[in-house]
């Protein structure tokens, strides 16, 4: 089925072979050339069909299709052969560069004879001598077979590199490639380097290049100690060949390098990306690069013992590690041995077992923002906790395990979870024999004791529904085991999971607090009703009465629902003291502590909390430690003091090492020291807690959260201006399974996906940027709650489809951005916006974009009116000043000098003269200079040019702004020098 209308002229055949060029290699390219290859064959003239040919080679080569590119280029040679003038100096250049294209491709194909790869070498020597060409190209392809075959590669390097250089030479940068693998090949890492650094560096470059450079240098440059450079190569080099089947080898390459820097995690992602080339790559040598890059990676996995992960392989079937890794070895070794054997040496089975026999060259090299192990990727697999120093030995015996958890629960001890969590296990099993011991009780309080503990990991994974019901299920289960206190308390904490389920109502906050209000005298009632409670448990109830009433505070942030929790905690407090129970005396003093905070007295709240800290010191619980230091580090950021707050902060993260990973919410400890290091100005280390942060939240099942996280790092590392790191780490969390299925909240996605997009434009990627940016205007158009974005996003989009050069496109979305901020305005984006895509236009286009980029400012004038009657106040200079401006800049780029002066003397009046201590100092200046441009040099009026720029820099120097005056200085001298 054809993919485009058939051309029906001649100029209807180039413009679609124009449009096919700006297509990326792949299949549709390769199809639409196809059929324009038919559909030139239809016109008498053989112009059109050689530039059809010529499309087409190129569509097979750089789409991986080695087979095909020698069929096409045969037509080609017949057609000079037999109409040489129908190929003028252009066509002919291209034809005769094309002779190495097809002698790459034989290489290619283990098939072809090594007898037919000399005799095309042979007929390429005969045509270049025969057209007077130098011979330096066909000495570089003798040279590359050689290298292919590792026979005579000494000699044959000689014969190459020591020629001049031709018009039909290969590209420098290709050229230095080949040379720096030669010397890569005998062991000289750093001469290897050396050679390569001009395309290392992007001085030279081409269609393969830096990307195949970059994807061999990486281990040289480990085993030499640059692992920054490996490690920034590696983020921007796998980003430009990665899902591409011609840059297959660089992409096992990148593969490769992850298994050998401790990073299997991200080989595994990278390679499920990446999953497609199974199946695209035609090029059996490509093939069997890639695949031998893949193979380095799943042996490593597998040789780490994780080779039941899942893998992403050829299609049609589920793998894990070690079952693809069979897989890919049988299939790479089978191709290696037709290379051998086409070739008579064992070169491609050595080389490929010099890779798959390489040791890791680093133990773990941070390569991206999100470092992730093999055990984080395993499905289902529990996190780990760090050793504690304090942890008991869970007991073997069943019943000492039993009254060991209650015990450590009744003391609110950490230990108690790892309990919990043996006990269930063995209760689940089949075997599971309850002990008959009367200290134990029934099966049936184990199983309430065990929905008690599912139901608090419920609540803190803020789960409140699904804890609430298993509360009350376990409180159905006390009364059967007659533990009427137990049930209670169950009950007591599903009153208080019930109140915090979130409210969908407008009023959402004023519900809740009614919800705690309630709670809190249920609570009361249940505690009245309950008789012989133990100490612990009547305790908890206190603790419960007290935390309902300070939520409340916290939602309510009312003055009168402050003094009801203090004097819950004093009750609480005096209950604690009096029996001993040193958990609940210290939880009774951080609601205390929490309390004062949430009323604004945070003086008050650190005298509390440092009251507590010694009491924790001398008398414990310890685990209670590390939550009372993140409190006071929050404490000090309210006080605005930040180096004591990440003092406190990373004291905690400190002692929470000390006891089990779910003790203490470490991931909210990452944050709040983010935050405390952006105000201490050290926002590469603010970077490092932020991501840290947002894995653990994602390790404890808060998705939303994390991922929340994981976009303020995103943009923090985009503000850095680490671009890569910023693109690869939204690539790894666009990947994650519940967001390619459409599971996480859309907006977040869109977040995401909007910061990747600037990350791109930022890389001057400007291509995928705008692909993104198009698609992201589309989805939010239907946003009808929140046309603010739409508005925000199109005026972006607009913008980059302006850089692009499609003024129309981009007139269609800046149109939808336009009837969006009627909506919702954003004014100072589209002022911002409209500017900006006139003076695109009007420079790119000259005269002929007069017309649309005063449309665009037109529209810019209009959003300045509407600002102005809001009484809106730009966040930067004033939409008028700036309009003014443009319209100066836009009229000089098309000549209109006159017109471009008087709207810079009316920027200037709106501006006004800068006062010493005036920030719009600089943006007068520029004003100033352009004016000055206009008047003294395009209008040739030099003297009241220069008396201007005098002026002006005899005010700013006055003033105190010397530096603003060096752009004035030098454009007076200038035009003194041509007076």
């Amino acid at each position: 089925m054809p993919t485009a209308p058939v051309p029906q002229t001649t100029d209807e055949l180039y413009q679609a072979l124009q449009e096919n060029d700006r297509r990326p290699y792949g299949r549709t390219r390769t199809v639409t050339a196809e059929e324009l290859v038919d559909a030139a064959e239809q016109f008498a003239e053989p112009v059109p069909l050689v530039h059809a040919l010529l499309e087409l080679q190129e569509a097979y080569t750089y789409g991986s299709e080695p087979r095909k590119s020698p069929v096409v280029f045969a037509r080609l040679l017949t057609l000079f052969d037999e109409q040489p003038d129908v190929f003028d100096e252009r066509l002919r250049h291209m034809l005769f560069w094309r002779f190495k294209w097809v002698a790459n491709a034989l290489r290619a194909l283990p098939e072809v004879p090594l007898a037919s790869l000399r005799q095309w070498l042979t007929e390429m020597r005969d045509r270049y001598e025969k057209a007077d060409l130098g011979l330096q190209p066909y000495y570089g392809q003798a040279y590359q077979l050689a290298a292919h075959t590792g026979e005579d590669t000494t000699l044959a390097y000689e014969l190459w590199s020591g020629r001049t250089r031709t018009r039909l030479s290969d590209c420098e940068a290709c050229e230095i490639c080949e040379r720096a693998l030669y010397h890569l090949t005998a062991g000289d890492d750093e001469r290897a380097l050396r050679t390569w650094e001009p395309v290392l560096a992007g001085k030279e470059s081409c269609q393969e290049e830096p990307a195949r450079s970059v994807s061999y240098a990486l281990l040289p440059l480990l085993r030499t100690g640059r692992t920054d450079r490996a490690r920034e190569l590696h983020l921007a080099g796998y980003r430009s060949c990665r899902r591409n089947p011609s840059t297959s080898p660089e992409v096992g390459r990148h593969l490769e390098f992850c298994a050998l820097t401790g990073n299997e995690a991200r080989g595994l992602e990278l390679l499920a990306e990446n999953r497609s080339l199974f199946d695209e790559v035609d090029s059996p040598l490509d093939l069997l690069d890639f695949l031998t890059g893949v193979e380095v990676l799943l042996q490593r996995v597998e040789l780490l013992g994780h080779g039941e992960l899942p893998a992403a392989g050829y299609a049609g079937r589920t793998w894990t590690v070690a079952g693809l890794r069979a897989e890919v070895r049988g299939r790479a070794d089978d191709l290696a041995a037709r290379f051998d054997a086409r070739n008579g040496t064992t070169a491609h089975t050595d080389r490929r077992g010099a890779r798959l026999d390489r040791a890791p060259l680093l133990d773990a090299l941070e390569l991206t923002l999100r470092p992730r192990s093999l055990d984080d990727v395993a499905p289902a697999a529990p996190v780990a906790a760090p050793a504690a120093r304090t942890s008991a030995t869970v007991p073997d015996s069943l019943p000492e395990l039993i009254l060991r958890a209650r015990t450590l629960d009744e003391q609110g001890h950490p230990d108690a979870h790892a309990c919990w969590a043996r006990l269930r296990t063995l209760a689940a099993a089949r075997d599971y024999t309850h002990p008959d011991d009367p200290a134990v009780g029934p099966l049936v309080q184990l199983r309430a004791d065990l929905l008690t503990d599912e139901a608090s990991r419920a609540g803190e994974r803020d789960e409140f529904a699904d804890a609430a019901a298993l509360h009350e299920e376990a409180a159905a289960l006390y009364d059967d085991a007659g533990l009427p206190g137990h049930a209670a308390l169950a009950r007591a904490c599903a009153l208080l999971a019930t109140a915090e389920i979130p409210a969908e109502a407008a009023d959402a906050a004023e519900t809740k607090a009614a919800a705690l209000t309630d709670a809190h005298a249920s609570m009361v009632r249940l505690h009245d009703e309950t008789p012989g409670l133990a100490p612990f448990q009547e305790a908890r109830l206190l603790r419960l009465r007290a935390t309902a009433l300070g939520l409340r505070l916290q939602t309510s942030r009312s003055e009168e629902h402050v003094a009801p929790v203090l004097a819950e905690v004093d009750v609480l407090h005096a209950f604690a003291t009096r029996h001993d129970l040193a958990g609940q005396l210290s939880g009774a003093l951080l609601l205390r502590v929490s309390t004062y905070a949430i009323s604004g007295d945070l003086p008050a709240a650190v005298t509390e909390i440092d009251a507590l800290l010694d009491r924790l010191k001398a008398q414990g619980p310890a685990w209670h430690l590390p939550r009372t230091r993140g409190l006071r580090g929050r404490l000090q950021l309210g006080l605005r003091d930040a180096q004591a707050a990440h003092a406190d902060l990373t004291e905690g993260l400190r002692l929470a090492a000390d006891w089990p990973a779910d003790t203490v919410d470490t991931g909210r400890l990452h944050g709040d020291l983010a935050e405390a290091c952006m105000h201490l100005g050290r926002p590469d280390e603010a970077l490092r807690h932020l991501t840290r942060s947002a894995e653990l939240e994602l390790r404890r099942g808060s998705r939303t959260d994390a991922f929340c996280t994981y976009s303020n790092a995103a943009q923090l590392s985009l503000d850095l201006g680490r671009v890569e790191d910023c693109i690869a780490l939204l690539d790894s969390l666009l990947a994650e399974p519940d967001v390619a299925a459409g599971e996480l909240d859309d907006r977040l996605v869109a977040q995401l996906r909007l910061t990747r997009a600037r990350a791109l434009h930022t890389g001057e990627d400007l291509k995928a940027a705008t692909a993104e940016f198009v698609a992201l205007a589309a989805e939010s158009a239907g946003w009808d709650d929140d046309p603010a974005s739409h508005a925000m996003i199109a005026a972006e989009t607009a913008v980059l489809l302006g850089e692009s050069g499609e003024f129309g496109r981009a007139r269609e979305v800046v149109d939808q951005a336009l009837v969006a901020h009627a909506r919702a305005p954003r004014y100072e984006q589209l002022s911002n916006c409209l500017r900006e895509l006139a003076r695109l236009q009007a420079q790119r286009q000259g005269p002929d974009g007069l017309a649309d980029a005063r449309a665009f400012l037109a529209d810019a004038g209009r959003i300045a009116d509407e600002a102005r009657a809001a009484e809106y106040e730009a966040h930067g200079r004033s939409l008028d000043t700036a309009l003014a401006y443009e319209h100066g800049r836009v009229n000089a780029y098309v000549s209109e000098y006159e017109d471009a002066l008087a709207a810079l003397e009316k920027a200037l009046a709106l501006l006004g003269e800068p006062g010493r201590d005036d920030d719009h100092a600089g943006e007068w200046a520029e004003c100033v200079r352009l004016a000055g441009v206009v008047e003294g040099i395009y209008l040739e009026r030099p003297a009241p040019a220069l008396t201007r720029l005098d002026a002006a820099v005899s005010r700013l120097t006055a003033l105190g702004h010397t530096e603003e005056t060096e752009s004035l200085t030098s454009l007076a001298a200038r035009l003194r020098d041509e007076e």
